[in-house]
């Protein structure tokens, strides 16, 4: 058999250690933590039948990205009593809202798990490295290192010797911090984007959330350009700095540019392959946000930067097919119910525009590849 599912999460930029959470519900039958799931459905695409069963069992809203995250397998129970081998296409799934009331709210409970807790709850264990590889595990483990360190020197006084020497050299880890806050502008303004396209009464204050962003993104470009300048060593070389931050400043400034064209056009409806491409772009922001902090240990996190650049890539890819299947489909019905050119050269606009972030992420991945390259 084959079923769809998705893994419901949100990100808690507050939190160090945990910077997101995910979503589990119990099943029916046996009151196990599981994951959103079902049979496919006939007229909807994998993604989004299983956007459903996510509304349908745990009460939830969101952006499905259409690119799945992998799958896993497990031996399903027949109401005969026989059991089958089930593989399950799992779909990240950005939880923009929570529902009071839902379908199956009194035959399940829900709740919000760390990635490390989750993995330990669920049985499968295909679906618990699933789940393990959704974070940035290298740099929690990096950072815990660093917590260890810092706690023996404040013990022992070791390295109080060279606190005058320490002074001296230029604060490096000033650039990491600047490509950390830009990444979580772009998951900020990323969630702004899906909820915007989503529709709703709400859109004039999405587009003033993602014009904020971009006006913080400008901000720490601004500071990170100022300080290469004045910086007489860099963890990286200068170029490979400005480039790294320029491009992660184009993306969410084309992020505004899709806001600003759905204020300046009053767009109140969405295509569905809009949305598909507003949720591919949140996944895109996710991935980011996990590979700038392992750029502070590139020798050690190489191999897991470059599996997080290569779904990049193919996520826009991806993108790509979902916008000219959504122009194609577009052109014809406007044909087919005699609507205004305008109706079609204004979302052909709005797909250009989506087009376009998804292309800003893809050449961040190409820029982080290069940092591997150069310095792992």
């Amino acid at each position: 058999m084959r079923q769809i599912a998705v893994l419901p999460y949100r990100t808690e930029t507050a939190a160090v250690d945990a910077p997101i959470q995910i979503l589990l519900i119990t099943s029916r039958g046996t009151g196990r933590w599981v994951i959103p799931k079902g049979k496919p459905m006939n007229g909807l695409p994998p993604h989004a039948a299983a956007a459903r069963e996510a509304e349908e069992e745990a009460g939830v809203l969101g952006a499905a990205c259409p690119t799945p995250l992998g799958s896993f397998r497990y031996r399903k129970r027949r109401s005969s009593g026989a059991s089958v081998w089930t593989d399950v296409d799992v779909f990240p799934f950005a939880v923009t809202e929570e529902l009071e009331a839902w379908e199956e709210e009194h035959q399940r409970e829900r709740r919000w798990f760390t990635l490390a807790e989750a993995a330990r709850s669920v049985d499968e264990e295909d679906l618990r490295a699933l789940i393990r590889t959704f974070g940035a595990r290298e740099f929690r483990a990096a950072a815990q290192s660093t917590r260890i360190i810092k706690a023996v020197a404040h013990k022992t006084g070791i390295n109080a010797m060279f606190a005058w020497f320490q002074k001296l050299l230029p604060q490096q880890a000033h650039f990491f911090d600047l490509f950390e806050q830009q990444a979580a502008t772009l998951v900020a303004g990323a969630d702004a984007l899906a909820r915007l396209l989503q529709g709703g009464p709400a859109r004039s204050q999405h587009v003033k959330e993602i014009e904020e962003r971009e006006h913080d993104a400008d901000d720490i470009t601004r500071e990170v350009l100022q300080s290469v300048r004045r910086t007489f060593l860099t963890p990286f070389d200068r170029a490979a700095i400005t480039s790294l931050i320029t491009t992660m400043d184009d993306a969410i400034d084309e992020m505004q540019q899709a806001a600003g064209a759905v204020d300046l056009y009053d767009i109140t409806e969405f295509e569905p392959e809009m949305r598909d491409m507003a949720a591919i772009i949140v996944d895109a922001a996710r991935l980011t946000a996990e590979a700038v902090p392992l750029l502070r240990k590139i020798a050690d996190n190489g191999a897991r930067l470059h599996e997080l650049t290569e779904r990049l890539v193919r996520m826009e890819g991806h993108a790509d097919e979902i916008h000219a299947a959504g122009l194609k489909r577009l052109y014809r019905e406007t044909a087919r119910k005699e609507r205004e050119p305008l109706h079609f050269i204004v979302r052909q606009e709005m797909f250009k525009r989506l087009e376009r972030v998804v292309d800003r992420f893809e050449d961040l991945a190409n820029e982080i590849d290069g940092l591997v390259i150069d310095h792992a």
